[in-house]
């Protein structure tokens, strides 16, 4: 891929100065704990991440060490079996003599365009409706690039399939549902450059629903207790961890194990292994403006604590809108806030990145809507390929 460096310094100078403040604070605590041996893991939501080609970011980053540990949501790993990325034609169902009932709103029946020898490759492994795929071709409609693998026909289809098989695998060996993907996944997906670098990659227990087929059978490969035990040595093995457009953290970062903001007490006074959230840094990449509202509430007063130590609903207290994962995070000592479009905040961390620790980035992803964006976006659906089956049973 084409890196051009000018447009992401210009999205560095157009940030707001306290952003470019955190920001700044944010990089230098990922450099310090890279180069002084630390490990960085990040924590994953979906649906933007994709779009903005951040999952491909963090995969050429688990390939140059920088990254140690991922968890994400089931919907990504969904995406990233279908190769992250996909273009679809999308057309009225109704047309296609498809029933209302079978449909999603709006009626629309989404096709994915492939290649002629990839379709062949397909057919060896399903059976292919091809008139369905030509009426789709024929009929008026629109075409977009959006995350692969959803209710695309047929590579939807295929990663629900696939999904029980990799189960069966996975279960056969007791090991998770997203170490067996990666072996045939796309060293461009998160999913695939785990597998190849030896770090984990896991799905956490308030992320499991979605994607379909794949949430439950990602569910089902290892028992919640054995996830919670996993997610909890990542989480313990890292210096500075990254949440970026994710909801539900406080149930991530914090979880049944650790003790610092209380939810492992039990477990360890009952003598189970557990761990502290004490003295690693938390970095929180997110558009919602209370989230930094509640950090400062925390930093200037201590409230957010005062009112935990209290019994006081903390939303009544400071007249925000209060996220339960804001309380872990403010409440940390080295948290910091970074309220801005994950989608310039990345390609600015790598660019950071690239310079400070001295490597070398073959893909840094650019915010979507940017003319670099667009031909980001095209080349993740050119490139990042779908999971090939026959790595699977290696």
């Amino acid at each position: 891929m084409v890196i051009n460096k000018k447009p992401i310094e210009q999205l560095y100078e157009n940030l707001p100065p306290d952003t470019k403040e955190m920001l700044d604070h944010a990089i230098e605590s990922i450099v310090s704990a890279k180069k002084a041996g630390g490990k960085v893991v990040i924590v994953t939501g979906s649906g933007p991440n994709l779009h903005e080609g951040v999952t491909t970011l963090i995969a050429e980053l688990i390939h140059k060490g920088v990254i140690d540990g991922v968890t994400t949501s089931s919907a990504v790993i969904a995406h990233e079996m279908a190769g992250a990325l996909e273009e679809v034609k999308r057309v009225d169902g109704l047309q296609l003599g498809l029933t209302q009932e079978i449909l999603p709103r709006g009626n629309i029946f989404e096709a994915t365009l492939m290649s002629a020898d990839f379709l062949e490759e397909l057919k060896k492994e399903m059976l292919i409706d091809t008139e369905l795929l030509e009426k789709v071709l024929s009929h008026d409609g629109s075409v977009i690039i959006k995350a692969a693998g959803n209710i695309a026909y047929p590579l939807g289809l295929r990663t629900e399939n696939l999904a029980k098989e990799i189960l069966f695998i996975a279960k056969s060996k007791g090991i998770p549902f997203e170490r067996v993907a990666g072996a045939g996944a796309d060293p461009y997906t998160m999913l695939g450059a785990a597998y190849a670098e030896g770090i984990p990659i896991l799905v956490t227990i308030p992320q499991l629903v979605g994607g379909g087929m794949v949430g439950l059978a990602i569910g089902d490969s290892i028992s919640i207790t054995e996830r919670a035990t996993k997610i909890a040595r990542m989480i313990q093995s890292a210096d500075v961890i990254i949440e970026s457009a994710v909801a539900l953290t406080q149930e991530i970062h914090d979880g049944p194990f650790e003790t610092y903001t209380g939810h492992g007490l039990w477990s360890q006074w009952e003598g189970y292994a557990t761990y502290s959230l004490k003295d690693k840094t938390l970095i929180r990449i997110d558009l919602d403006p209370a989230l930094k509202k509640a950090w400062e509430f925390e930093k200037q007063s201590s409230q957010v604590q005062a009112a935990i130590d209290k019994g006081l609903p903390k939303t009544k207290l400071m007249s925000i809108p209060f996220r339960m994962e804001m309380s872990g995070f403010a409440r940390l000592e080295k948290s910091i806030p970074v309220v801005a479009d994950l989608g310039v905040v990345w390609p600015i961390i790598a660019l950071r990145l690239e310079k400070e620790l001295g490597i070398s980035l073959d893909f840094i992803s650019y915010p979507q809507q940017s003319p670099e964006g667009q031909n980001m976006r095209k080349w993740i659906v050119e490139n990042v390929r779908p999971i090939v089956k026959k790595k699977l049973f290696q």
